[in-house]
């Protein structure tokens, strides 16, 4: 019986709430009746006043609108825009990828690269960030690869771009990280008794990202790799390279006392990773879209 006289209030009650929703009146949505004009002045208010939520669905609903009108671009750039600094990253992505393919001759198709470029980039992919936040053997270095790919692409397309110096900057600042990628990955190897494993990642380091801070953590590893798998010989011809290219490494001149494996945390280290690098994306996240008069 109690169950029965439930169901019926159940149903009473949604019975009363439907017919109340029939007595309210339409509700409609505030942008329908805007024109092109209106959407894009509205859209592009929300995001230089920082309300990117409501700036991507305006944008959205302009480009889905009004898709050939003059305003479509520049909908998708600053769409775009306004995802990454909502930390939408794939939805940026998306966005720089279709303007790309959409509109490959247009004079801000170098913002698009550098856009794509900065939605992937992260400082703390840096052996400074893997100092102070996790274990960089548990990290895929997949976005920084990504995002190296895309500044290259704007440094070779476009030389002359206003965004290619900055690009260049961050694509040494990704070098470097992917170099120490390999040499963090190679003490985890180290450490674990793993010493032919270690050697690799030691010689992938010196073989595809020459030239960087991180070649002499590598030659480091090898020589103690070298001498953990009993090669004399290997280990020698490690040290005259380090010593050749590094002589005043910490590897010869004793430097603290601090186990080899923990040098990377020492001062003068943290001090050339940042000499090293571009501002942190929080505190310099690129230049807004271009200006919507562009063409």
């Amino acid at each position: 019986m109690m169950s029965k006289v439930c169901r019926c209030a159940a149903a009473l009650a949604v019975g009363l709430f439907l017919a109340g929703c029939a007595w309210l009146p339409e509700v409609k949505e505030e942008s329908a009746t805007w024109s092109a004009e209106k959407l894009y002045d509205e859209a592009h208010g929300s995001m230089v006043s920082g309300n990117y939520s409501r700036a991507v669905k305006l944008f959205d609903t302009l480009e889905g609108r009004f898709p050939y009108g003059r305003h479509a671009q520049q909908a998708i750039l600053e769409g775009a825009y306004s995802n990454y600094r909502q930390g939408e990253t794939a939805a940026a992505v998306a966005a720089c990828d279709r303007f790309i393919r959409t509109y490959p001759n247009s004079l801000n198709v170098d913002y698009a690269y550098y856009l794509k470029g900065l939605v992937n980039f992260r400082e703390d992919q840096g052996v400074f960030g893997y100092v102070v936040e996790q274990d960089l053997s548990e990290r895929d270095p997949k976005m920084t690869k990504e995002s190296f790919g895309a500044f290259k692409e704007l440094v070779t397309r476009f030389p002359e771009s206003r965004y290619t110096p900055d690009s260049i900057e961050r694509m040494r600042y990704l070098t470097n990280a992917l170099a120490s990628y390999e040499v963090h990955v190679g003490r985890y190897y180290y450490n674990r008794g793993a010493y032919v494993a270690a050697v690799n990642r030691a010689v992938a380091n010196l073989t595809n990202y020459p030239q960087t801070p991180a070649n002499e953590d590598a030659l480091i590893l090898m020589i103690r790799s070298y001498e953990m798998l009993g090669m004399p010989q290997l280990r020698d011809d490690a040290q005259r390279v380090l010593r050749q290219n590094f002589p005043t490494s910490r590897y010869f001149t004793g430097g603290d006392n601090k186990p080899w494996w923990k040098f990377w945390e020492s001062d003068e280290v943290l001090l050339l990773l940042q000499r090293d690098t571009v501002r942190k994306s929080q505190e310099n996240p690129g230049p807004a879209p271009p200006d919507a008069a562009t063409p």
